[in-house]
């Protein structure tokens, strides 16, 4: 059940100008990928925080990324995600840690 905040118009203003700015998903992106983006996701969760609700950075996403890849970077700390070459894409994901 989606929280009643997005069901406001100023959600609706900025979820637009979000998408309107940065119309591509950051995740698709990274892994050298061009897909239109439909959803202006909060970068760090919100749980009902009005403050990172309504100043938390957002990122757009497509559908498929905000609700697979990034529910499991929710419950893993990390995102899964590999670049065309096969190497993760997160900094975080345990192939990476201490490399760089």
């Amino acid at each position: 059940m989606s929280h009643p905040w997005y069901h406001t118009s100023r959600w609706r203003k900025r979820r637009a100008r979000q998408i309107v700015e940065h119309p591509l998903c950051a995740m698709c992106e990274q892994q050298g990928r061009v897909t239109a983006a439909t959803i202006a996701d909060h970068v760090v969760p919100h749980r009902g925080d009005a403050e990172k609700f309504w100043n938390g950075e957002l990122q757009s996403l497509c559908a498929t990324c905000h609700s697979a890849r990034k529910q499991m970077q929710e419950k893993h700390g990390y995102s899964q995600g590999c670049d065309v070459d096969g190497n993760p894409t997160d900094d975080q994901h345990p192939w990476n840690r201490g490399k760089k």
